[in-house]
């Protein structure tokens, strides 16, 4: 497959185009012109990096790329070590946030509702980012929150009444603390996403919404290798997911 070629078909699968984004959406530093194998993985970490040439990619995909708003704009220190072995191993790297987020089918937050086995029954935002669902039956705040522990591998953070029974749950992966609020306006049991703010616990003890912190590159695992298998099928590509660990 041509890189051209993947960087058109990324362009019309995830339509960066709708998204007031803090970073560039799509292809971020240019490799070779050739794709044969994708290494997916959430942050384009020197430690993804190595993996990728050691496995013999050619194409680096991941949800956290370089260039964001708040970075410097030098290309100095750990920034240039990182973009100086992209050039030296002649690797593409592709980076997709906000789009990767919000996408219908291959999404993190559509990929982490299947995940914890939750049907999305709508959303309570307009951009798509913030899903909710409701258990077949209600259950104890432990008994959901030992759910979302096998389901991702990890002990969450909880705040809430543990005794207390849940039913609907509302979601959104990553940083996204800030939804709280609108899960508290809707009403909602539980609201799950990847960091905690001091000032959620707060609102959590005064609101009766409870809130699960579960992990930022926890929650943000599924949707990159959802999109790498799709390529891989679609083109006949070879795909590897490589997760790089992380207790954030």
């Amino acid at each position: 497959m041509k890189l051209a070629e993947l960087n058109q078909y990324l362009t019309q699968l995830l339509q960066p185009e709708k998204f007031n984004d803090y970073c560039p959406n799509g292809l971020q530093v240019e490799g070779r012109s050739e794709i044969a194998h994708i290494v997916t993985g959430v942050t384009a970490s020197m430690a993804l990096l190595e993996a990728a040439a050691k496995a013999e990619a050619d194409t680096v995909l991941v949800h956290h790329g370089y260039f964001w708003r708040s970075e410097r704009q030098q290309i100095t220190g750990i920034k240039q070590r990182r973009i100086k072995f992209l050039l030296q191993h002649d690797l593409n790297l592709f980076a997709y946030h906000l789009p990767l987020d919000a996408h219908p089918d291959l999404g993190n937050n559509v990929m982490l509702g299947k995940e914890l086995d939750l049907p999305i029954f709508g959303y309570l935002d307009d951009k798509h980012m913030l899903p909710y669902s409701e258990l077949k039956e209600a259950v104890s705040l432990q008994v959901w929150s030992e759910n979302v522990s096998r389901a991702l591998g990890r002990n969450p953070q909880v705040i809430g009444d543990m005794g207390r029974q849940v039913k609907s749950i509302a979601w959104c992966t990553g940083a996204a603390q800030q939804y709280i609020e609108q899960a508290i306006d809707n009403n909602v049991d539980v609201f799950v996403s990847g960091e905690i703010s001091e000032q959620t616990v707060h609102l959590v003890r005064e609101s009766g919404t409870a809130y699960i912190s579960a992990g930022h590159h926890a929650t943000e695992r599924y949707g990159i290798r959802a999109l790498g298998e799709h390529l891989a099928q679609a083109f006949d590509l070879t795909h590897t997911f490589i997760d790089i660990e992380n207790p954030i």
